[in-house]
């Protein structure tokens, strides 16, 4: 389990930074920002924060969907911090506060996705573009959920060797996991996450700061845009 979580997170974090770079080498030939759109770029700021944080353009859009995914967003961002005790020593005090607060995050969470998944399947439109990866996506979310609140409910893991496994595991020196097939089952469905993580659409998360349309000023008429190989083109060709 040590290895594969060794694994995990090379490939996480490799392939976010290949990903990152690749978004941010893609050339934006038009100025295509999507109106009504900010002329500043403290606007741009201001309406990327609205848009991470709120998920506005969803909003405006659908709110049904919006509804399901500000519950499993939000349930997700309290159950990863809630699981910062697991690999801090002193555990953090602003954590320790929050402990109740992620349990029922984990159930938001999993009402979040399980909204998502029935939408899938009930809205004929949206079954019809949806792909086997899209199902299996939401399945693995919602095993990991569902695994992990069983274990608060349920068959409770000893808590002190899943902390001693992982401060371990960060220095290379990982311990014995508890006996639980639970935990097994919770931990390789978030090892299996980290790995596709990278490479599937659950990429929109660090993708949305690249995205044209989003990011980009309202000012074609006070400034020319140019991709960065076009303004070189432009400027080693003679004029005249």
């Amino acid at each position: 389990m040590a290895f594969l979580f060794y694994l995990a997170f090379c490939v996480l974090v490799g392939g976010l930074a290949w990903r990152m770079v690749t978004y941010a080498r893609t050339p934006a030939p038009l100025k295509i920002p999507t109106t009504p759109a900010p002329t500043t770029v403290p606007g741009v700021v201001f309406r990327m924060a609205r848009e991470v944080l709120l998920f506005e353009s969803l909003f405006k859009a659908n709110l049904w969907i919006w509804g399901f995914g500000i519950l499993f967003h939000f349930g997700l961002v309290l159950v990863l911090a809630r699981h910062l005790r697991y690999f801090t020593d002193p555990v953090w005090g602003w954590v320790v506060l929050i402990q109740p607060f992620g349990i029922y995050g984990g159930m938001v969470m999993v009402a979040g996705l399980a909204g998502l998944w029935v939408r899938r399947l009930a809205v004929e439109r949206i079954r019809y573009i949806s792909t086997p990866s899209d199902h299996l996506m939401l399945l693995l979310l919602l095993t990991i959920g569902i695994s992990g609140l069983s274990m608060t409910f349920g068959s409770h893991p000893d808590v002190v060797g899943v902390k001693r496994f992982f401060e371990g595991w960060q220095t290379f020196s990982p311990h014995p996991l508890p006996d639980s097939a639970l935990l097994v089952l919770h931990l390789m469905g978030v090892a299996v996450l980290m790995i596709i993580f990278p490479f599937s659409k659950l990429l929109h998360a660090p993708g949305v700061f690249f995205s044209p349309s989003r990011n980009q000023v309202d000012n074609p008429r006070e400034r020319r845009h140019m991709a960065g190989w076009a303004a070189r083109f432009d400027k080693e060709t003679p004029h005249g």
